[in-house]
């Protein structure tokens, strides 16, 4: 988790809204559904994987509002001077346990700390849902990802290889 001088703050309750340095985190809205789409796809292009690979899949990009946002979940975007520099995603899996998924930072604007920021409003969301423990997973392709999991206070689980592809698997026992 971030340190609390660097954490999001908190704006709005309802709908929810938080800030971090130059980043406004909001909930999806339809409207977003492009934006969000291209910038998942570039973020795996940048590290060579792409949906149907075995690994990554995209479906639910055209169902956000009923996958993420009416089945107990959220799904978040950053913007930065109005444009959508990241997002993440929050599944339930049931009641006590949540994904992390879709967690993407604009390459261009990836260092800022904008990936930890998304971690910590889907944690918090975590924790307001009601659930204890949380998994997501990354590759070992996205370095990156796996180590902001690592500092954020997320231990690895488990790994598996598909093709070409290892994926790494992580949880995090939340604490309210």
């Amino acid at each position: 988790m971030l340190g609390t001088a660097a954490a999001p703050r908190r704006r709005s309750q309802d709908p929810p809204v938080w800030t971090f340095s130059a980043l406004r985190i909001r909930r999806y809205a339809p409207e977003d559904s492009a934006t969000v789409f291209a910038l998942h796809q570039e973020c795996l292009a940048q590290v060579g994987l792409r949906p149907g690979d075995g690994v990554y899949y995209d479906d639910d990009f055209a169902h956000v509002e009923e996958i993420y946002l009416r089945a107990g979940g959220e799904f978040v975007v950053g913007e930065v001077r109005g444009e959508i520099a990241a997002i993440g995603g929050l599944r339930r899996v049931n009641d006590v346990v949540g994904e992390m998924v879709r967690l993407r930072v604009s390459p261009d604007l990836q260092g800022r700390g904008y990936g930890a920021a998304i971690v910590a409003v889907l944690e918090e969301r975590a924790i307001e849902l009601g659930y204890r423990v949380l998994h997501a997973d990354t590759t070992v392709k996205q370095p990156v990802a796996m180590e902001l999991y690592r500092s954020s206070g997320w231990r690895e689980i488990n790994r598996k290889v598909t093709g070409a592809t290892v994926t790494v698997y992580f949880e995090k026992r939340l604490s309210r």
